[in-house]
């Protein structure tokens, strides 16, 4: 099957705890437990499929239970995934607690998602792609390997840079036409970058102090902006969480609120967006703020069910709940 969308990263079994709150330091609770297919390249894969795009997941897993269930849940979810086994690893799991109000905690062990090296990744894997996607749960050598051969073959990079670890690689953004962090991970990037450490010390950001996420809060759309451009990406998408998501492309900006809806568990929200976003640039032409848009919506619809790859919403309720949102 042609594939117009590639995710290459990581898979990770969820173990998720729902709690009414959660643990203060020495203190035991009582949760109810659930195990899910996760990791955020899956999650995004699915959030594509889901949305109606051929969609073609790569990823690696170990040779334990999980590495098994992995490929049936795959199967079961309708998602063409080629997983590359690594006999020295153990397949990457994620230790999550939800509380009362939908927000969580995690842990993330990567395991076999660190062991996937260039050499796994066929050549035909590109062929179709119309637009490539990776995070940060994986090698940064082979994030770059990944995005340098999709923008040479001629598809739309995506870089989801979360988590973002200490040893990120600001070399990544070179290779890179859509860059998506959330508001932690953007802050990071721009102290990262000469360009931005350097406009930072320039009004109005020198009246600001330090660099922080109540300080980005409260910047005005055309100082966000000018620290978007600043990091040399073609389009970065801030994504702020319940307050929406911010889109910097070279000559406008523009913010999109976010839905509001009864939260249910935040966990894989992100993922929701990147994977809706990716499906939105196949099914609107490439338009970034129709795709954006779209993501946002995949998104809302992702945190009003429990759990992260199960919460993908289908192209026929993202399509209904636009539809009634537009017209309200």
């Amino acid at each position: 099957m042609k594939h117009s969308v590639l995710v290459i990263g990581s898979f990770v079994q969820d173990l998720a705890f729902d709690v009414k709150g959660f643990p203060r330091p020495g203190e035991t609770i009582i949760g109810d437990f659930r195990t899910n297919p996760g990791g955020k390249g899956y999650n995004q894969a699915v959030a594509a499929t889901r949305a109606g795009i051929p969609t073609l997941f790569l990823g690696a897993v170990g040779t334990d239970a999980f590495g098994t269930n992995a490929r049936k849940c795959a199967r079961a979810a309708g998602v063409h995934a080629h997983f590359v086994t690594k006999p020295k690893h153990a397949t990457g799991v994620a230790a999550i607690t939800v509380n009362a109000s939908g927000q969580n905690h995690i842990i993330i062990s990567p395991g076999a998602n660190f062991g996937l090296r260039p050499h796994d990744i066929p050549a035909k894997v590109y062929d179709s792609a119309q637009v490539v996607v990776c995070q940060g749960e994986c090698d940064y050598g082979t994030v770059a390997h990944v995005l340098r051969t999709a923008r040479r073959r001629g598809a739309i990079t995506v870089l989801n840079p979360a988590p973002m670890r200490p040893d990120f690689d600001p070399g990544l953004l070179r290779y890179t036409e859509v860059l998506i962090p959330n508001e932690s991970e953007f802050i990071t990037l721009v102290k990262l970058q000469p360009a931005c450490a350097a406009l930072l010390r320039t009004a109005p950001f020198n009246a600001q102090g330090e660099f922080t996420e109540s300080t980005l809060q409260s910047l005005k759309a055309d100082a966000l902006h000018r620290l978007c451009r600043a990091l040399e990406v073609p389009v970065v998408i801030v994504t702020l969480g319940a307050r929406g998501c911010f889109i910097s492309q070279p000559d406008v900006y523009t913010r999109i609120n976010a839905h509001e809806v009864e939260v249910v568990d935040t966990t894989g929200a992100g993922d929701a967006f990147v994977g809706g976003f990716a499906a939105g640039l196949v099914k609107f032409k490439h338009n970034v703020f129709e795709a954006a848009h779209y993501g946002n919506a995949v998104a809302a619809l992702s945190v009003m069910q429990p759990g992260t790859s199960t919460a993908m919403p289908i192209a026929r309720e993202i399509a209904r709940f636009l539809k009634k949102r537009d017209h309200a």
